[in-house]
């Protein structure tokens, strides 16, 4: 009797971070690989471990000590063990230096051989490659991912001019993700109206003010603004390019063209 081949290695989606943003990306992950029936998809393991990972944005802006990036990197190193040859995390948020610095060597020490393929930095290279005429970018995102500087440094060092909501935009943008009552976190699926609103009027007036794109820097945030433009202008869905950068590391061939 033949055995199964389990030891060719899988996609590694470290969910949880929030919970419908880890099954976004393995969604994701399914729609871009090129896959006429069951056996064409790739092998793709994800932990969904929430309990375990303290908020990010209450790290980074001071309201606790706890790092996040410790359950990160130990729940990392499990699924390497699980057969993880290429982990993503789909959380923009956790990819703040102070948390995702400690949380990759944690999975290097332990297990060299897994490579961790950075969301921002895929952001990054998508923008490059699919609109090298844009100057100017838009961001939504936490307020955590706002404090930390992730894509302001990301986008300055790579020559584009970052946008971001106002104080009081942040606060919706982030009331829109985290409130108790209407917020996506809270609220996935559906997503409730009055989070989306808010959403659709920062990514506006972010494009009001001259944006050539917006990215949308929180991974729950594509569960509410679905459409691949506004007025013509791009909303870039970081937890897409991360699919496809995941899929690009671990099975190039089986990368659908982009759309």
């Amino acid at each position: 009797m033949d055995t199964m081949k389990t030891d060719t290695g899988a996609i590694g989606v470290l969910g949880g971070v929030g919970p419908y943003a880890g099954l976004d990306l393995m969604r994701k992950i399914f729609d871009q690989t090129k896959a006429n029936c069951d056996q064409d998809h790739l092998s793709v393991i994800q932990f969904s471990l929430s309990e375990h990972i303290i908020d990010r944005t209450r790290f980074l802006l001071g309201e606790t000590d706890e790092n996040p990036g410790e359950a990160i990197g130990e729940i990392m190193v499990r699924m390497a063990k699980a057969g993880a040859t290429v982990i993503g995390v789909p959380c923009n948020t956790a990819h703040s230096p102070r948390i995702m610095d400690r949380a990759v060597a944690m999975l290097h020490e332990a297990a060299p051989q897994t490579r961790f393929v950075h969301m921002i930095d895929a952001v990054i290279a998508f923008i490059r490659e699919s609109l090298p005429e844009a100057k100017t970018i838009g961001v939504l995102s936490t307020k955590g991912t706002f404090a930390t500087g992730l894509y302001q440094d990301a986008l300055s060092g790579a020559g584009f001019a970052p946008f971001f909501p106002d104080e009081a935009g942040r606060e919706r943008v982030q009331q829109a993700i985290s409130n108790t009552e209407y917020g996506i976190k809270a609220q996935s699926n559906p997503v409730r109206p009055e989070a989306r609103a808010a959403l659709l009027g920062e990514a506006e007036a972010l494009m009001a003010k001259g944006a050539d794109a917006v990215i949308l820097g929180c991974t729950e945030i594509p569960l509410a603004l679905t459409e691949p433009d506004l007025h013509g202008v791009p909303l870039l869905d970081a937890t897409k390019v991360l699919a496809r950068a995941l899929i690009l590391a671990f099975a190039p061939d089986r990368l659908k063209r982009a759309s």
